[in-house]
């Protein structure tokens, strides 16, 4: 390469970087989607359009929830991943996606940060067992003996195989040495919620946004939250460790973006996203649906969510050795 060329690249390169830096500094010129791979109604869809909402007031731009459900999460990762990488298109995965997708199906784009740059911390919603109110249950410690009557008839509702309901489920039945019959339903939590109003289910496991309204109305019973603590909005709601101690299953979402984003608008989407998630209309929000969030950087968040599959890897090989 002659002196020429290495000036005329080195040009180019210069010019290149220039127009990256003012791209991310002018981002977002125009709407931004952020897909949900859960259905409308569901935990995660509500959080993510609390997310999106912040969002939008932040950048002056509209910030469009869109929902991909199906396959478990694996629709929705699919299409984040084929997005173009240029920011319009972001991706809030739940629990369920990085946790037990990989582990069942290792060729989806689900790995971080191979596939997906994890910017930050969305919302954290602890499981809700929520009960039949003809059932005769009032505590968990209540179904657990229900349960070990009888083994393998008390049936639960789950919002898909794989999803975190189901692997609360499974947990449950590790630590409390019962069995249990799964319902597993798809596309929301609206249908199993209804089942179990109707008694054709007994019992639920749902973010509380999921089972919010049945509560109200009188058709479901919450008796207990998988959350570290009881709840400041439900102090009276007992946790599922103080009946099986060091118990704890709670849903959570990131903020991510496929790897070939820009890293100034990465940088610039993950500082925003700690904004919205310390944010006071987000927090009282949330804390509304029993569900909280706080702020991560990037580089703590992945190493949240590679802690999270570790811990959660011995249930997923209990459901896919069952699966065999």
């Amino acid at each position: 390469m002659t002196r020429r060329d290495r000036v005329a690249v080195t040009a180019l390169c210069l010019a290149l970087a220039a127009a990256t830096r003012a791209h991310a500094q002018e981002y977002p010129t125009k709407p931004v989607t952020i897909i949900c791979e859960s259905a409308a109604g569901s935990t995660p869809d509500v959080d993510t359009r609390f997310f999106a909402e912040g969002l939008g007031r932040i950048w002056k731009q509209q910030v469009i929830t869109v929902n991909r459900p199906g396959g478990g999460g694996s629709i929705g990762a699919r299409a984040a991943a084929e997005a173009l990488p240029d920011g319009y298109t972001l991706y809030m995965p739940a629990l369920s996606s990085f946790v037990a997708l990989p582990g069942v199906a290792p060729n989806l784009p689900l790995q971080a940060p191979r596939d997906f740059a994890v910017l930050g911390f969305g919302a954290e919603n602890p499981m809700f067992f929520a009960v039949n109110p003809q059932l005769g249950v009032n505590t968990l410690p209540e179904l657990i003996a229900l349960a070990k009557k009888k083994p393998g008839q008390i049936s639960y509702a789950t919002t898909g195989v794989g999803r975190l309901t189901h692997l609360t489920g499974e947990l449950f039945q590790m630590r409390a040495g019962i069995q249990l019959l799964l319902v597993p339903y798809t596309g929301g939590p609206s249908h199993a919620v209804s089942d179990v109003g109707t008694g054709r289910v007994d019992f639920i496991i749902e973010g509380y946004s999921g089972v919010a309204a049945a509560v109200k109305a009188g058709l479901a019973k919450t008796i207990a939250v998988a959350s570290a603590q009881r709840l400041p909005d439900f102090p009276d709601l007992p946790t599922v460790a103080e009946t099986l101690p060091g118990f704890a299953a709670t849903g959570w979402q990131v903020m991510v973006a496929p790897n070939a984003t820009p890293a100034p608008i990465l940088r610039k989407v993950s500082q925003d996203t700690a904004i919205v998630a310390e944010s006071d209309a987000v927090k009282k929000n949330l804390a509304k649906l029993g569900s909280y969030s706080h702020a991560m950087t990037a580089a703590e968040a992945l190493a949240f969510v590679h802690q999270q599959q570790e811990m959660w890897r011995p249930v997923v090989e209990k459901i896919a050795a069952k699966a065999k």
